[in-house]
């Protein structure tokens, strides 16, 4: 299969190709029930930290693996796999994007101006007026696409849950020029141990051999 049909399969098939990629095999029930916006509110308060692996579809169809870590507030880092030596770490505000045939330092994006940012928050509240604007059931998952209320220019991302336990499969960011990247994820480990560093760009620029501030 090559990397625009697998592309294909992964989006079209959506909750199984979500079951799939997780190692469970869902019951479908006759009538999901949607998971309210407050379950899915209290879902990303109740950690601060975690971790699991990924397959994210880029924008070109093609299709690269990896794992990632998330310390909210604002903090998350893609690690992918090999050969894609190259990383995306957010902290500080920043979103900093390392590419590996550039000993130029990063690429530097504000955090607030990505979807992203909307479940990286401090206190994640998806009740906002005009945040949310589809909440659904795909089979036995809850869909929810949000957006900054203030902002709707900035794109969306489209959540994708499974219910009990509550818990995030998948999501699909569509940014401000209407580019879809869809991260599928293999599970998540919460309140895990950071290890010292894991957010520092300065000390990524300092093991890339680069300049901070590209």
């Amino acid at each position: 299969m090559d990397l625009m049909m697998q592309r294909r399969f992964l989006l079209q098939c959506g909750a199984g190709a979500l079951a799939v990629s997780a190692g469970v095999t869902w019951a479908a029930p006759a009538a999901a029930q949607r998971l309210s916006l407050a379950e899915i509110s209290r879902y990303f308060n109740s950690f601060e930290t975690a971790q699991g692996s990924f397959t994210q579809v880029n924008p070109d169809g093609t299709l690269t693996t990896g794992r990632l870590l998330i310390h909210r507030p604002g903090r998350v880092r893609f690690e992918y796999d090999p050969p894609d030596p190259n990383l995306v770490l957010a902290a500080g505000g920043s979103v900093n994007v390392f590419d590996a045939r550039s000993n130029q330092g990063p690429s530097v994006y504000p955090l607030r101006r990505t979807p992203l940012n909307l479940i990286l928050a401090r206190h994640v509240d998806m009740t906002q007026d005009r945040m949310v604007v589809e909440h659904r059931t795909d089979g036995p998952t809850t869909v929810v696409v949000a957006q900054d209320p203030e902002h709707p220019e900035y794109g969306n991302i489209q959540l994708v849950f499974s219910a009990d336990p509550t818990e995030l499969r998948q999501w699909i960011i569509t940014d401000d020029m209407g580019r879809e990247t869809t991260v599928i994820l293999g599970g998540l480990e919460h309140d895990v141990s950071v290890p010292a560093g894991s957010f520092s760009v300065d000390l990524e620029v300092q093991r890339r051999g680069g300049i901070a501030g590209q």
